[in-house]
């Protein structure tokens, strides 16, 4: 058995009815597409290298302690790989409505928490591979990991991994409860421990304070709402989902010549996909901006392949009443440096942290509360997660390009996820079904926003 961390748990607490927490990814691949039994195959091959994928989670009774990560018993591969086909004419439009339909459905928590969707009959005798697993298991970063590792790097399969798992025996709740109480005795020298290994290295431990301190000063700005938009409000359970494209090497061009990051020239041109899509609403843009909350992986070296959730915050302002594409890039290049310069995600970093100070029942319901309140502090998330720079094969296949998507949650009723492959850097974004229709204005706006700056 091994406990959720509190971040994880968070991701469990936070699901209700109109709010999934899945990410997942859609993979587009050459054809012809192959059969569910060898996509079965290839699954079963790497099994040994995810325990995850045999594993499902346990709630501790009367929320005494943390959720925990336990052997399924009765783990079947039929239950988790699927396929389906697309209607015709099989083009862009049938695939992203049935990506919006299959991540509205919720995980079912009595079994381990992710689905692989094989689906055929795309345009040009290509096929697609939806992936698809709770936010509990993986962040963006651990995710591509996790893809790296069910996908082949040669068109040639690599051969199934030796598999002598057996499932240990599932815990009995009076056992959970027990193991709870005992942890919870233990913990508080746990902790004791961890402060005493702190102090002896005390100019890191002042030098993180210091860092903490400053951020939760850049943190205080985020108390002041944004004006009233249809950005945010209550979600219903269905959800839209739609793409746009780009080329790495085009990001790369605008900041050699401009100056700032890929991530800087990202997030310009999203705030122009917002813009055009405020105005085409009716809404005003002047002097407005568009809030979003900005995922920073805080994962070592040494933790990768490892599959939980390590990642901090920083809150991005994106100045959608800028005309301008050269000032707008200008604009968030200068904010950036500064939230950077002000440990805004260091100081998020260590607010988390501390969660593993509460009481497990106090945080989850705590997490529930906050994310069933009203807000208007954060209008989105813009999450852009590396991917890999080499070509990755399903059943001797190339894998052509992939799509991310990220879960809505509170009153935020449009999300943005960023990947990059193989040269190419692709947006999902997901939508509400029914305050977002027109997230295909959004995306088309991300498109011209690069155009604008390239010229």
């Amino acid at each position: 058995m091994e406990r959720l961390s509190p971040q994880d748990a968070s991701f469990l607490h936070i699901e209700g009815d109109t709010a999934p927490m899945h990410i997942a990814s859609v993979a587009i691949f050459e054809g012809p597409p192959p059969s569910l039994d060898e996509i079965k195959a290839m699954v079963a091959g790497k099994l040994p290298l995810v325990p995850r994928y045999r594993q499902k989670v346990r709630f501790v009774p009367l929320q005494v302690g943390r959720p925990l990560w336990v052997d399924e018993p009765h783990f079947n591969l039929d239950y988790h790989v699927r396929y389906t086909a697309l209607p015709a004419p099989g083009g862009d439009d049938q695939l992203r409505a049935l990506v919006g339909r299959v991540m509205a459905q919720q995980l079912d928590r009595a079994k381990p928490l992710w689905e692989m969707w094989a689906v055929e009959g795309l345009a040009d005798g290509h096929w697609a591979l939806l992936s698809k697993t709770h936010h509990c298991m993986v962040d963006g970063v651990s995710g591509t990991d996790l893809l790296t590792v069910v996908l082949d790097q040669s068109p040639d399969p690599s051969p199934p991994a030796a598999d002598t798992w057996e499932a240990e025996a599932e815990p009995s709740s009076r056992a959970l409860l027990a193991d709870a109480v005992v942890e919870r005795l233990v913990s508080p020298y746990e902790q004791l421990r961890g402060v005493r290994s702190a102090t002896r290295a005390p100019r890191q431990l002042l030098q993180q304070a210091t860092e903490t301190v400053r951020g939760l000063g850049s943190l205080a700005g985020l108390a002041r709402p944004t004006p009233q938009s249809t950005l945010n409000g209550p979600i219903g359970p269905h959800r839209r989902w739609d793409w746009a494209r780009s080329q790495l090497s085009d990001i790369k061009q605008v900041r050699a010549k401009r100056g700032g990051t890929v991530n800087d020239v990202v997030l310009s041109i999203i705030t122009n996909g917002f813009r055009q899509l405020l105005l085409e609403r009716g809404e005003s843009v002047e002097g407005r901006v568009v809030r979003t909350l900005v995922p920073v992986s805080v994962r070592t070296p040494g933790e990768r392949g490892t599959y939980n959730n390590r990642v901090s915050a920083m809150f991005a302002e994106l100045p959608v009443g800028i005309t301008d594409a050269g000032e707008r890039l200008d604009s968030i290049r200068a904010q950036m440096d500064g939230l950077k310069e002000s440990k805004q995600a260091v100081a998020g970093e260590v607010l988390t942290s501390l969660t593993g100070f509460a009481p497990p029942m106090l945080l989850a319901l705590g997490t529930r509360l906050a994310s069933r309140i009203p807000q208007r502090n954060v209008n989105t998330v813009t999450t852009n997660v590396p991917g890999p720079q080499f070509p990755l094969y399903a059943c001797g296949r190339q894998m052509l390009e992939a799509f991310p998507y990220v879960p809505l949650a509170a009153s935020a009723r449009i999300g943005i996820a960023i990947f990059s492959y193989l040269g190419a850097l692709n947006f999902g974004v997901t939508g509400d079904y029914d305050t977002a229709p027109d997230i295909g204005v959004l995306c088309r706006g991300i498109e011209d926003g690069l155009a604008e700056l390239l010229k």
